[in-house]
């Protein structure tokens, strides 16, 4: 159910986002870059994907407590149980944020949400692929409590498409609605790395769990919001967006003197190494006056290339979702794989870099045996023109392919 209600909200979320481009564009600001929005976008679609299979055990785990270990059994017919449901899950969300913030191996899941260097919708799609692995200890306590499993997701999609709208900066200070709800005015503070941002504002719908327990900060206008992370990724890649904090983490365990350093590694507040490794490669303390976006140069053709070729991948994606239920495992990881794959192709030629030129015509030769393979019995007749008008499209990209890479050698030669 889960997925299925993400699948069926990504057409509004692609929608308001063209309406924030247009107001932004109104405004005469430009909020987004192709190589940040698309990887934004590709992040969360893959975060969808893969939770097809990781929410059977984060929520089977839910499900087990409940049904063997509950102190009481709610009903969910009552209105009092799904007020309290939605104020006790927004409660524990704000520790499961928090403390990702403050504990390594939980920050290198949530920092893919902090990478993007721009705020904009998109960015709120921006999503983790391996926060089901501890994020569900954050929610024990509904299960014990007996909130049913149908109503802990129900309120917990509610926690997250409500966080949906406050990603963005076309929207300014809500006065008293500050106070009392996470705003876009509070959430722009959170995704700061200003020594007066960082690690603020971490309530999911209500910021009052922040005024309770220290964390609140209001955005200053005089101080305008720089966003990111103090450790950049350097990348539009979304698999090594998943990986880079734990290889990260990885690295430095493997290269602690002691146990005990090794184990601190992944406890310890983000940013703490073991002493003689920090000896052996030290890493420059961040300074915002030297903080830098990522910004590799992009050719206009190849960019809409790449934006074309992400509808056509999110296309693909929603077909995975609707459909995978119904496949044999085998089936069902080789389109994973695929999928995974496209992003990652996307991700290098939003960086421009000309290897993966080659990696995605692979990609399309793929993706074009694929489509000829799906083509249904029942149009036997129209295969024949359906299969020209599909290699013919194949090849079109391939040229629309090398006129981006041509113009971005012409550039760099001028």
């Amino acid at each position: 159910m889960y997925e299925k209600v993400l699948l069926w909200a990504t057409p509004v979320f692609l929608l308001l986002i063209a309406v924030e481009c247009g107001v932004a564009a109104l405004r005469h600001r430009s909020p987004y870059r192709i190589g940040d929005a698309i990887g934004s976008i590709s992040l969360g679609a893959l975060s969808t994907y893969v939770g097809v299979y990781t929410r059977l055990f984060s929520f089977g785990i839910y499900v087990a407590l409940y049904d063997s270990a509950r102190l009481a059994t709610l009903d969910q017919t009552r209105v009092w149980v799904w007020v309290a449901a939605l104020l006790l899950y927004d409660f524990l969300y704000y520790w499961n944020h928090r403390l990702g913030h403050e504990i390594n191996v939980l920050w290198a899941a949530h920092v893919v949400h902090h990478q993007s260097e721009e705020f904009n919708l998109s960015t709120a799609l921006r999503q983790t692929s391996s926060g089901f692995l501890l994020s569900w200890l954050f929610y024990v306590p509904m299960a014990l409590a007996g909130f049913p499993p149908q109503l802990f997701l129900f309120v917990s999609l509610i926690d997250l498409l409500y966080q949906f709208w406050i990603h963005t900066e076309q929207v300014g200070s809500l006065g008293v609605v500050d106070r009392l709800l996470a705003t876009p005015s509070n959430h722009r503070v959170h995704h700061g790395v200003n020594d007066e941002y960082v690690d603020r504002n971490y309530g999911g719908i209500l910021i009052v769990w922040d005024r309770l327990f220290g964390t609140f900060q209001p955005e200053l206008a005089s101080v305008p919001v720089v966003y990111g992370t103090r450790d950049p990724l350097r990348s539009w890649n979304p698999l090594w967006a998943n990986l880079h904090t734990y290889a990260t983490l990885l690295r430095d365990a493997a290269q602690a003197r002691t146990w005990s350093d090794r184990l601190r590694v992944f406890v310890a507040r983000p940013g703490w190494r073991p002493a003689g490794v920090a000896e052996r490669a030290p890493k420059a303390a961040f300074q915002l006056a030297r903080y830098s976006k990522f910004a590799p140069p992009l050719p206009s053709a190849l960019g809409l290339y790449c934006v074309l070729q992400g509808l056509v991948v999110l296309g693909m994606g929603a077909y995975f979702l609707t459909a995978a239920p119904g496949w044999p495992a085998g089936t069902a990881l080789a389109w994973l794989a695929l999928l995974a794959g496209s992003q990652w192709a996307l991700g290098g030629l939003t960086e421009a870099r000309r290897g993966f030129a080659w990696v995605e015509c692979v990609r399309l030769v793929m993706v074009a045996g694929l489509a000829l393979a799906l083509l249904p019995a029942a149009i036997d007749q129209h295969w024949t023109p359906l299969a020209a008008l599909t290699i013919t499209l194949a090849a079109g990209c391939l040229g629309w392919l090398w006129l981006g890479f041509r113009m971005l050698r012409t550039s760099a030669t001028s």
